[in-house]
């Protein structure tokens, strides 16, 4: 009880409250924009912790986290384009009632559902910690050790899509946290003689890469408005009063997405379907068949899922040290930064931090959706703006919110290279979430492993009940998948194959897919090699890993070779439109290329001046009047940040005088 007053009286000071109204603010647009997500939304936010104190900082990051699904509905309902992946479900049912003029009222459900599920969440959190506490502080470096291991394998052994490219993403997420000093030993690894990397890569600068440069990358390419204008139509006070009696449906669905949220790699988008499915399975007779057609349930269970799921996320990653997805990573990485550590040593030092996001998740959620209420459709326009005009304002944002963390000059071209990487992820289904995860536990994984080493023998630590368990759950998918493939060779299961119809005229080559794969040898074979130069306790994770990666990558090329083999032949019309999306790819990634020089010779501040307007006019199209505005706008943005926000701009290389 003392940690809960005193949680409670850390989040009641003004300053906290201030960040708190800021981060919900930040996630509400960043939401709103499809794409982005909330990922980006604690990306772009991570920068300004370095200047805060861990309660501030915390509750900036969850006021971001908590309300990004509130925003994401408005452009799937609206517009009937997902905001983010776990919203695509409200297209069933919340775009429908949109296209039946009952917009305001899908929407109207969707806030009071989301904040329903934020509460539910915040108290199932609550609850969870008397009950994990006792097994959290049994824990020694052995079952803290498995827990990294569970944590990457799981996210990837779950991820949607093909089980070996998860791990792949996911070993190759652990090879770039490698980079910098060694936890046991005095040498540097994979620097290359940079000294901007003896510290290792900076998490904020990955994350903005892997996800945000990438989409922006993506998404430019398209040059294209996001959708046209939908009406919102009528019925907010319809759509509240139809909450109450379907109460039991977000109760339903906030359970489920706590369920999902606990268990790493099932995320907001399987919590979401699942939600949705058990509402539609517990309904009564005929009242089934409504879904689809705009039944108010098919918005209520799965938005009260949404927002759930990201507490249940909190369980695993504040309790154990294990998140289940990229935003929990990346709050992780912001702990870490402030040198708290999940798991036993949260729980006692700093139980008082866990209470404030608690507190911090939960009236977050209720001031994100009454906000909603209010700026729903100004924030809807936002989805109607073509991308390339937001892109010219994002992306300065994003290099120079990349740059925070390690004031190195180095980071912005190495940001470029991870978000072309992060695009190959994209496009060849290399889950990315695996990769981030991979990257932030890389570190404490290593770190764990030599404590244990050194403590127990093998056969200690690896006969001890807590590690046998955790070996046990990670058996379990490899187990699952391994007889999903001998039912399919022995012709139980029919295996789909994909037809041109189903990848899309614009979807990668299988030839690609080959190369991609193999690209991710070289890189793991690549990295074996070098590490060889490197002591033995600094060798040593490197190799496994390494070794492991080349493995993975080996059979991945496998399988795409057999699927290039059973396929059907592309056609004409397939070849051109890849052609084409290579083409624009290449042109925004040039674009991009043009900024990053610009930073390195002159500055950030000169090279949005110089940038902004081509860009604006080139690409975005951008009429003559907006331009200076626009331009002024922005460099004002970013030089009141320095000034007072304590964000330091990159000074190119003309003003160090090299």
């Amino acid at each position: 009880m003392d940690a809960v007053l005193s949680g409670l009286n850390t989040f009641l000071d003004p300053s906290t409250l201030f960040f708190l109204a800021a981060g919900v603010i930040a996630g509400l647009v960043v939401g709103v924009i499809p794409g982005l997500g909330g990922t980006a939304a604690v990306a772009v936010l991570l920068p300004f912790i370095f200047v805060l104190d861990a309660p501030q900082a915390m509750a900036l990051i969850i006021g971001a986290v908590a309300v990004v699904h509130h925003s994401d509905a408005i452009a799937s309902i609206l517009l009937g384009i997902p905001g983010s992946s776990s919203a695509a479900v409200l297209l069933l049912d919340g775009h429908v009632m949109a296209k039946q003029g009952k917009g305001a009222k899908a929407l109207s459900l969707a806030f009071m559902s989301s904040m329903a599920g934020g509460l539910i969440g915040a108290i199932g959190l609550t609850l969870a910690i008397p009950i994990a506490r006792p097994l959290v502080l049994m824990f020694g470096s052995p079952e803290i050790f498995m827990l990294t291991v569970l944590g990457i394998s799981l996210t990837a052994l779950l991820s949607k899509g093909n089980l070996v490219k998860g791990l792949v993403a996911g070993a190759f997420g652990v090879l770039l946290g490698q980079v910098g000093a060694a936890p046991a030993s005095p040498d540097y690894r994979f620097t290359f003689g940079n000294l901007a990397l003896s510290n290792g890569l900076d998490l904020v600068a990955v994350a903005l890469s892997i996800f945000g440069i990438a989409e922006i990358i993506h998404l430019v390419a398209k040059k294209t408005a996001v959708a046209e204008v939908t009406s919102i139509g009528t019925g907010w006070l319809e759509g509240v009063r139809d909450f109450f009696p379907n109460f039991v449906h977000v109760l339903r669905g906030s359970l489920v997405g706590i369920w999902a949220g606990v268990l790493p790699g099932v995320g907001a988008t399987a919590g979401t379907w699942m939600a949705y499915g058990q509402a539609q399975a517990t309904a009564k007779g005929k009242s089934r068949k409504k879904f689809g057609k705009g039944d108010p349930r098919g918005v209520i269970a799965p938005e009260g899922a949404a927002n759930s799921v990201e507490a249940g996320d909190l369980i695993p990653t504040l309790l154990f040290g294990i998140p289940g997805g990229a935003p929990a990573a990346l709050l992780l990485g912001a702990l870490l930064i402030f040198g708290i550590e999940p798991g036993p040593r949260i729980i006692t030092d700093h139980l008082d931090l866990i209470y404030v996001i608690i507190w911090s998740f939960g009236i977050a959620s209720v001031v994100g959706s009454l906000l909603c209420f209010v700026i729903a459709k100004p924030l809807s326009m936002l989805s109607f703006v073509r991308f390339p005009l937001l892109a010219a304002g994002l992306i300065p944002i994003l290099f120079m919110a990349g740059f925070q963390g390690s004031l190195q000059i180095q980071m912005v071209p190495l940001m470029l290279i991870l978000g072309v990487v992060g695009w190959f992820m994209k496009e060849f289904d290399y889950p990315r979430a695996p990769f981030l995860i991979g990257f932030v536990l890389s570190i404490p994984m290593e770190r764990y492993y030599y404590l244990t080493d050194n403590l127990y023998s093998f056969s200690e630590w690896a006969t001890r009940p807590g590690v046998l368990v955790m070996a046990a759950i990670l058996l379990i998918p490899i187990v699952m998948a391994i007889v999903r493939m001998i039912r399919k060779r022995l012709g139980y299961v029919k295996e789909q194959t994909s037809t041109e119809s189903d990848l899309g005229e614009d979807h990668a080559p299988r030839t690609w897919a080959i190369v991609v794969a193999g690209i991710f040898f070289i890189i793991f074979a690549g990295g074996f090699v070098i590490a060889q130069q490197y002591a033995e306790a600094a060798r040593l994770m490197p190799n496994i890993i390494t070794v492991l990666g080349a493995i993975l990558s080996l059979a991945a090329v496998f399988n795409e070779a057999r699927r290039l083999k059973k396929g059907p032949a592309r056609t004409d019309e397939a070849r051109a439109s890849w052609k084409k999306v290579l083409v624009v790819t290449l042109a925004s990634t040039l674009w991009l290329l043009g900024f990053v020089v610009l930073i390195y010779v002159f500055g950030m501040a000169i090279a949005c001046i110089v940038y902004v307007p081509l860009f604006l006019w080139f690409v975005a199209k951008a009429k003559w009047w907006v331009i200076p505005i626009y331009t002024v706008a922005l460099v004002a943005l970013l030089l009141i940040a320095q000034q007072f926000a304590g964000i330091s701009l990159p000074d190119g290389y003309i003003y160090l005088g090299i």
